[in-house]
């Protein structure tokens, strides 16, 4: 016989619905364990049709422990979902599990295990408690020396994160170099980081610029010198100007206090990916004929 009280308590330990809970314990014929994995396998069964759905939104986190961080994105298809608590357990659970791990690798990391549950199953159990897809997309293990300082800075509750190593300087200033590449969203940290390519590219369209403003090619290539600076003021860190005193720039500002970069990681929530475009009313016809 099936209680009411062993269904509360299976729904309690699953998060899974009432009803599902009590087919799980009549299928198991009252096996509390056997239940809890006939849930999981029917959970898994959901998130696979939930495969081909795009998880754009989600959160971005930091985790920090002495000399190791973790950069991470955790996706999923609303932001609504991303602003719920268990979701965002979910992200502290795989940073902190990714944090004591050191994998190299998003195969590794899927692979450690958090209270005996691999990370890849926590995902897929979120998605199937949680109703839509769920995707743990990406992550950036970071380590300093005891003589560096992580900057670590959040924006908009995680839709931007960004950890920076600065050496020689404070904490503070760390910081501040996070908030600016948050603002700003620089590619590089120094000139040197621009590949080749991208810099001949991005001096060929100067180049051609200049020329149908109707300059000689030799003073175009003038020109370009010039211009290449304004270039690397949007894409590079150092060169950027300081958001709290455009008068200098962010290497400037660190050297002033006696720093020097040494790294910075950003992740903005969804970059790259390519969002799904709902064509609504479409959706609702669907919904009405398949009533």
């Amino acid at each position: 016989m099936i209680s009411a009280q062993m269904v509360k308590e299976l729904r309690e330990s699953t998060g899974a619905g009432m009803l599902d809970c009590k087919k799980a314990l009549e299928a198991t014929n009252g096996d509390f364990d056997a239940a809890i994995d006939w849930l999981r396998e029917k959970g898994m069964s959901k998130a696979k049709k939930k495969e081909s759905r795009i998880a754009a939104e989600g959160l971005t986190n930091i985790f920090i422990d002495n000399n190791k961080a973790v950069i991470l994105e955790v996706n999923s298809e609303t932001d609504f979902v991303a602003k719920n608590d268990e979701f965002k357990k979910l992200v502290e659970t795989i940073g902190k599990t990714i944090l004591a791990g050191n994998p190299k690798t998003l195969e590794e990391a899927n692979a450690l295990e958090s209270d005996g549950v691999k990370v890849s199953d926590l995902v897929v159990n979120a998605t199937a408690k949680i109703g839509e897809k769920i995707s743990f997309r990406r992550f950036e293990v970071v380590e300093k020396e005891d003589n560096q300082e992580f900057g670590a800075y959040l924006h908009m509750g995680g839709r931007i994160s960004v950890l920076t190593v600065v050496e020689g300087a404070n904490a503070d200033v760390a910081k501040d170099v996070a908030m600016q590449a948050a603002a700003m969203s620089p590619k590089y940290v120094t000139k040197e980081d621009v590949p080749n390519s991208e810099l001949e590219k991005e001096k060929a369209i100067l180049k051609e610029q200049a020329i149908n403003e109707g300059k000689p090619a030799e003073i175009a290539e003038k020109m370009v010198a010039g211009r290449i600076q304004k270039f690397y003021k949007e894409i590079c860190l150092e060169e950027q100007p300081f958001i709290k005193d455009g008068d200098i720039s962010v290497s400037t500002y660190v050297k002033n206090n006696g720093g020097k970069i040494v790294s910075m990681t950003r992740y903005e929530v969804g970059e790259g990916i390519e969002k799904r475009k709902d064509d609504f009313a479409a959706e609702v016809m669907s919904q009405i004929n398949n009533a």
